[in-house]
């Protein structure tokens, strides 16, 4: 059984160890700056730029090419030794895919798979047993997608990874949550990132920005922000949850 764990209302993340996958950039870089700025010792992992993106940042950075389930091993085996533990895991790393249902390629759907849902599960795999190890419980936060909760046309691959991966979310939730872990999901609409700012332009933008009460689409350091909450001790009861952050997208 859990126990609740008084805590400062300023939500600091001072000294908790936090590992970013995707941490080289777009939402994952902005997570990995707001939760070292409130205080997280930080870890980004990523496969390019990541020494460098360490130091913009004042964070640490290991290389990983997360397909490779030996390396994550290693890696986070090297990061409970080095920081002690692993409080906090955010799973960023992803990649898109905007082929049409009947166009997309069997290998398409597997790489898709392979990087957002089973890469994703196997390294809070990892991270989890070094968190029920600690006796110290955790926060694992798994980035999905509003494509996850809702059809979006062309984006078939990604969807699925994305859906499964808030199925993976809640499991870990019921499993974990006894060990004082809490495993949630943020599922953005779409971000601003540079992926997203090449995809999303003209007619498909406008299609898009009408259904949207807000009528814009969202900014990376929003999304960090969720993050950093649900990552910090005030939300500690906040357990299974996918924290929809779409300007209202979902409610029409």
């Amino acid at each position: 059984m859990s126990e609740y764990k008084k805590f400062s209302y300023d939500l600091l993340l001072t000294d908790k160890v936090a590992v970013v996958s995707g941490g080289t950039s777009g939402i994952g870089k902005s997570i990995a700056q707001v939760m070292a700025y409130r205080g997280a010792k930080v870890v980004i992992l990523g496969r390019k730029r990541v020494d460098e993106t360490a130091k913009e940042l004042g964070v640490a950075g290991k290389v990983l090419e997360l397909t490779d389930r030996s390396a994550m091993r290693q890696v986070v085996k090297e990061i409970a030794q080095e920081y002690g533990t692993i409080d906090i895991l955010v799973n960023c790393a992803g990649i898109g895919s905007g082929v049409p249902a009947a166009e997309i390629s069997e290998e398409e759907v597997r790489n898709v798979l392979n990087v957002n849902l089973e890469s994703a599960f196997f390294l809070a795999q990892e991270a989890g047993k070094v968190m029920i190890a600690s006796g110290n419980g955790g926060r694992i936060i798994n980035i999905a997608s509003d494509a996850g909760i809702s059809a979006v046309e062309n984006h078939l691959a990604y969807s699925a990874s994305k859906a499964g991966l808030l199925s993976v979310t809640r499991t870990l939730a019921l499993e974990w949550g006894k060990y004082g872990i809490t495993a949630n999901a943020i599922s953005p609409t779409v971000v601003m990132t540079p992926m997203s700012r090449a995809y999303w332009v003209g007619e498909r933008a406008e299609k898009r920005l009408a259904q949207m009460p807000v009528g814009r689409f969202g900014e990376m350091d929003e999304i960090a922000a969720a993050a950093a909450f649900l990552a910090s001790d005030g939300a500690q009861m906040i357990n299974g949850h996918n924290l929809v952050v779409d300007g209202g997208l979902s409610i029409c």
